[in-house]
């Protein structure tokens, strides 16, 4: 990728394993602290944030049910409390129901759009009033490096939003 993001801190959200893994593990590579952010899986989550310490990184572990905006809030918080600051969101975290159309219950419907949709609002709303410059700058890993993930959406606070 060749980007420098030394001194830049970035939030992944569903980031103990999977996309969000690769994800936390290439903004660390790139110079970046990045706060780990899970809602179960915490031993994967630190696993994430030991590899990150381990290869000369800065990382934390965040617990978060991303589908509670409460829980969104208060990561956000943390995430200032612990870096100062946030130019980075990655928001990952997500679920599938997977099976029949005829057998998906709403209240498995409501889970999907709490955590898909609304969790993924409320992370940028929190976002855009924080990121270091206020606003947003969109980057994509390209997928030509192994570690990268094809388009997926960073954003980055040096721009205003539009």
């Amino acid at each position: 990728m060749g980007n420098d993001l030394t001194g830049k801190k970035a939030l992944v959200t569903g980031a103990s394993r999977g996309i969000g893994r690769a994800v936390a593990l290439k903004l660390a590579s790139l110079g970046a602290a990045v706060a780990v952010n899970y809602l179960n899986a915490e031993e994967q989550a630190q696993a994430v944030v030991n590899e990150i310490i381990s290869n000369g990184g800065r990382a934390i572990t965040i617990q978060a049910d991303m589908s509670r905006t409460g829980a969104v809030e208060q990561m956000f918080q943390t995430v200032l409390a612990e870096y100062g600051k946030l130019d980075i969101l990655v928001n990952n975290a997500g679920m599938a129901i997977f099976g029949p159309l005829e057998e998906i219950s709403e209240a498995d419907f409501d889970r999907l759009m709490a955590l898909n949709v609304k969790g993924v609002f409320f992370a940028c709303q929190q976002a855009a009033k924080h990121l270091a410059d206020g606003g947003a700058d969109h980057q994509y890993f390209d997928g030509r490096d192994q570690d990268d993930v094809a388009e997926l959406l960073i954003i980055r606070g040096e721009q205003g939003c539009g």
